[in-house]
């Protein structure tokens, strides 16, 4: 099971989001590379990168920041936010970036991510957002009528890599991930699943790697790491076991 450290840009400083509230945001630095290479220092092999202000604008707003990340970065680099159209794809491939992760475009635009994950063999990761079990799009400013398993499974067979789920209710809150709704939405699909949203300590870290063999490929970590109440490295070593 891969642990993914997370690094959000917004103005492009490092912060973390309440519930994917952009008025409450806490910034824990403004040097998103540093923060890249001391993840990498405690072991870390995948990253995974959120262009917040891109998620709302629909394109890229965070560029420099991603570009200096990608650059400083040894392992593998995993990026959503505002990534809706083919140009955009292609032009995050050709920096280094190793997945691209697409939500909004995944409910407005299934077909057109179908082509992408055809086309990008191994580099699509679909966003699953929810809140109170139904999807949210547009940096999560909006909840539509579509359940989440309904949209995780419009994407059977399709070449994605993997699933990311997020319970909104749960992200920057330090209130356990949920566990129980990601293991039912990995054995509902047939499309790995990355866990995201609320990790607070090693507990989670250690109740997912028991799930792993459900379907679960990783999860994401972000306030927890800032305010020290989880140890990338031990956490790394946890889902290693897995």
């Amino acid at each position: 099971m891969i642990v993914f450290p997370a690094i959000d840009l917004k103005g492009g400083e490092v912060v973390r989001l309440a519930e994917g509230d952009m008025d409450r945001a806490t910034v824990y630095g403004d040097n998103p590379a540093a923060q890249a290479l001391l993840f990498a220092e405690a072991g870390a092999q995948h990253l995974h990168v959120v262009d917040l202000d891109g998620s709302f604008a629909g394109r890229a707003e965070n560029r420099e920041a991603v570009e200096v990340i990608v650059e400083a970065f040894p392992g593998y680099v995993q990026l959503g936010g505002g990534i809706r159209d083919a140009k955009a794809v292609e032009g995050w491939f050709n920096l280094g970036v190793a997945r691209v992760v697409m939500g909004s475009a995944a409910l407005k635009d299934p077909e057109f991510v179908k082509e992408m994950a055809r086309e990008w063999e191994g580099g699509i990761v679909v966003a699953v957002d929810a809140r109170d079990g139904m999807v949210a799009t547009e940096g999560w400013a909006e909840v539509s009528d579509v359940p989440v398993r309904d949209l995780a499974r419009r994407f059977e067979d399709a070449g994605v890599a993997s699933l990311l789920f997020t319970d909104i209710g749960r992200d920057g809150l330090l209130q356990g991930c949920n566990v129980q709704a990601t293991v039912d939405l990995a054995r509902s699909v047939d499309i790995p699943v990355i866990a995201s949203g609320g990790v607070k300590g090693l507990d989670d870290i250690h109740m997912l790697a028991l799930q792993a063999d459900q379907g679960i490929e990783g999860v994401i970590t972000g306030r927890a790491l800032y305010e020290g109440r989880l140890d990338l490295a031990t956490a790394i070593a946890m889902a290693n076991r897995a």
